[in-house]
């Protein structure tokens, strides 16, 4: 029996104008956007504020959560060199999953993945229950591997220049069992998961505020349509506001 690709939910909070950050650089995991993104939604006695991965784990069995390198480093953040790997870099490049780790039940254990192909992300914390899977490419580089490697920090060979998002949530399903992720990445992400076709479902939570700027990202950023190609139909599953404003609005992708 061939086994059904895991269902791909995508949840973004962005501001009425669809922005998700406020300003290309300013990363929403750092002072001061964490707090001024924060002071955008009002307290509400009715808010419309959900937990979407509790909803999707409840729902799907949702064992995957997706991010972008762009969400935890800056492009002119200065990285920590990582030792030269000094040994046949062609083993690098097959996937990396020990048994130790991938074999714990879900759940409780979960996944947390990032795409990484350039080898931007040094992984400094850990969560119980909470593992990292990074995906990379043939192109990252093997230092960066050997790296991921000597900590124990799984990762999946995915793609030749650059992560194949297709190639990625087929593997994994295959070779890791997970029925469903949930993307809370990026526009960039968001919009390539858009143009292979992979979003299944969509939910929104807009903020009652505007953010503008050319360039900022928005909620499904990446390459525009062609000229002639359709945008992707969506079918409305509920709308909510609450009295302060806030709207959550959630979509699925209807499949003919």
């Amino acid at each position: 029996m061939v086994q059904q690709r895991p269902r791909v939910v995508v949840s973004v909070e962005a501001s009425v104008d669809g922005k998700v950050a406020l300003a290309r650089e300013a990363l929403l995991m750092r002072q001061p956007s964490a707090d001024l993104w924060g002071a955008m939604t009002p307290p509400a006695p009715d808010s419309v504020a959900i937990d979407v991965l509790e909803v999707v784990r409840q729902q799907y069995g949702c064992s995957a959560v997706l991010e972008g390198s762009g969400s935890l480093v800056a492009e002119d953040d200065i990285l920590e060199q990582l030792p030269t790997y000094d040994g046949d870099p062609a083993g690098l490049y097959t996937h990396f999953l020990p048994a130790e780790i991938t074999a714990q039940p879900s759940p409780p254990h979960m996944w947390f993945t990032v795409v990484d192909s350039r080898g931007r992300v040094r992984w400094t914390e850990k969560h119980p229950d909470w593992d990292v899977l990074v995906l990379v490419a043939q192109s990252t580089p093997a230092d960066y591997l050997g790296y991921l490697r000597e900590e124990r920090i799984c990762y999946l060979v995915v793609g030749d220049e650059r992560v194949d998002l297709t190639q990625t949530v087929t593997a994994m399903g295959t070779e890791l069992g997970v029925r469903c992720v949930l993307s809370t990445a990026g526009g960039g992400l968001n919009g390539a998961l858009l143009r292979a076709g992979l979003i299944d479902e969509l939910h929104v939570k807009l903020a009652p505020a505007l953010v503008g700027g050319l360039g900022t990202p928005s909620v499904m950023d990446g390459p525009p349509l062609a000229v002639g190609d359709a945008p992707t139909r969506l079918q409305l599953v509920s709308a909510q506001t609450d009295s302060a404003g806030s709207v959550r609005l959630h979509y699925v992708v209807p499949r003919t």
